[in-house]
């Protein structure tokens, strides 16, 4: 792991994390809040690294014995929280990771961590136990509540915590990442940062997806030739996605996005803000052939897929129902 310098955009949260260990100012508690792999459990790792770090600065030296336990995930004073129920954080989980291992002092370095991922799926009794652990705790403890939505913890626990918010990436970071750091493509880092909307985790993690880059071409293939396709070609398609089914979402924003950049090029002529660069001769046939009027019912219609897939509506009909509008419209 590197340290808090590599980290991309964010200089905001870093800056702080670091004032407040120069300063001696650590507080007891604190909440990461951010959407999945937006970089909370990285933020938590690098923040207790540095704090039990040897060589005491505002970096992880990622060389002193307690960095390499750390990195290592051997670190007797960085503890994190685990659950058997996959959707849970019992009360008797808190109690026995946190509260009766709290007062047991650090064994070598200054403080002792909990890290607790996914700590707004704690019950209301779990959430009791720890407040009793936050309000009066041991002068060596920090505790890490790593969130997808903090609002759902009970205000009492808010109210004694430091709530940090880990914002999204400016997309020109994003693209500039994937393609420096990870050597991909600028139409498929286009195409990455497009879809992950701020979130560099998304991000990296469809840039290193095959099954995602399967979704894709699949769509792209799809978008190409509809015109030209008979209604049982539509129907042998729609078996086709039906294996994506889980992955939906990502093939009708990809849909989605191939048609605003019909929209784009039709406006504007100007291929520089076009997503799928790479499929320009598509985009300009389409743009071509196809009317505002229509382009703007194939994006409305997109929309309605994901109200009706989200009602349970079957998977099929719907699909069928939006190709139709596209290859009519």
């Amino acid at each position: 792991m590197a340290g808090f310098k590599d980290v991309i955009g964010r200089k905001d949260l870093v800056s702080y994390i670091q004032n407040t260990i120069q300063n001696n100012q650590v507080s007891h508690a604190y909440i990461f809040n951010g959407e999945r792999g937006a970089g909370k459990k990285m933020f938590a790792q690098l923040f207790a690294m540095t704090l039990q770090c040897e060589k005491g600065t505002t970096e992880p030296c990622n060389e002193c014995h307690s960095c390499r336990q750390a990195l290592s995930g051997n670190h007797p004073d960085i503890i994190r929280v685990t659950h058997e129920k996959p959707n849970t954080i019992s009360v008797e989980d808190v109690r026995v990771q946190i509260n009766n291992d709290i007062m047991i002092k650090p064994y070598n370095g200054k403080y002792k961590i909990y890290i607790v991922p996914d700590a707004d799926l704690m019950t209301v009794q779990a959430q009791n136990a720890l407040l009793k652990t936050i309000e009066e705790p041991p002068e060596y403890a920090v505790i890490i509540l790593l969130t997808e939505n903090a609002e759902s913890l009970l205000p009492t626990i808010l109210s004694r915590c430091v709530v940090l918010k880990i914002k999204n990436v400016k997309d020109t970071l994003i693209k500039k990442y994937l393609m420096e750091q990870m050597q991909i493509p600028d139409y498929q880092a286009d195409i990455c940062t497009a879809f992950a909307q701020g979130n560099i985790g998304r991000a990296i993690m469809l840039a290193t997806s095959e099954h995602f880059n399967e979704i894709k071409e699949e769509t792209i293939q799809l978008m190409k030739h509809i015109k030209e396709m008979e209604l049982t070609d539509l129907v042998e398609a729609v078996k086709r996605l039906s294996g994506y089914k889980i992955e939906v979402s990502d093939i009708l924003d990809l849909i989605s996005v191939w048609y605003r950049d019909v929209l784009l090029y039709k406006a504007t002529k100007d291929i520089n803000g076009v997503i799928f660069s790479d499929q320009m001769k598509y985009i300009k046939e389409r743009a071509n052939t196809s009317s505002y009027e229509g382009i703007e019912i194939i994006l409305k219609g997109i929309e309605t897929a994901k109200t009706r897939l989200k009602a349970n509506v079957n998977f099929d009909l719907v699909m069928e129902l939006l190709l139709l509008t596209i290859k009519e419209n």
